[in-house]
């Protein structure tokens, strides 16, 4: 990607329609829904082995394990929508860009923390502003400090919309939840999907041309 494209993005400003961007993802996930559910179940399998095994160490998977296994659904989706072949284990690529994202991630969730401690609403702000954070670090290939910078001032252009895109996609988990909890293995999915696609139209002009896809390598 191009940072100077990206700025340019961000000085022009955003928008988009938060019900294009559900409805793709709904057709993203119907298109490999068995291994979406499939990658859902493991994720939760792992979980449960930390809360109920090794409760003491559940740190560790929120630090080390979490954002590469969460990065998986971005990455697939990336393929998906460059119409590649997806095979299961590009799920765990995420785990080429170990290092960068669990930084990524630690100091981006230090920072909502300050934030929420410190009157409540700066965390929410970043909570919201750092939504691409791990996007640009995989799709970008920027260190920790720009991916984060980058997303907020991206998100900051039209925060209130992005808000609005957050609450929505919480309602939709909350309604997995109400289907006896199973339909979670649906709306989780579909959560990390949605919001890559919204990454991908929202920064699609700034990809290098030389490049072929979409993803940075």
């Amino acid at each position: 990607m191009d940072q100077g494209k990206i700025q340019r993005i961000i000085d022009s400003g955003v928008d988009f329609s938060i019900e294009e961007i559900v409805g793709k993802a709904w057709e993203m996930f119907k298109s490999r829904a068995f291994y979406h559910i499939g990658f859902m179940i493991l994720v939760v399998a792992v979980q449960a082995i930390f809360t109920l095994y090794l409760a003491d160490f559940t740190f560790l998977y929120s630090i080390f394990l979490a954002p590469p296994l969460v990065c998986g659904f971005y990455l697939v989706a990336n393929r998906q929508s460059q119409r590649e072949y997806v095979d299961f284990q590009n799920y765990f690529d995420g785990f080429k860009y170990w290092w960068n994202l669990i930084t990524t991630n630690l100091i981006s969730s230090i920072a909502i923390v300050l934030g929420i401690i410190c009157f409540v609403v700066p965390g929410i702000y970043l909570l919201v502003g750092y939504m691409f954070s791990l996007l640009f670090v995989i799709f970008g290939g920027f260190d920790f400090w720009t991916s984060m910078e980058l997303s907020r001032k991206l998100i900051h252009t039209n925060w209130l919309k992005f808000f609005l895109f957050v609450l929505a996609l919480i309602a939709l988990n909350i309604f997995g939840f109400l289907c006896l909890l199973v339909g979670l293995f649906i709306t989780i999915p579909m959560t990390y999907l949605a919001v890559y696609i919204l990454f991908e139209e929202l920064t699609i002009d700034a990809v290098d041309e030389s490049k072929d896809t979409f993803i940075h390598t």
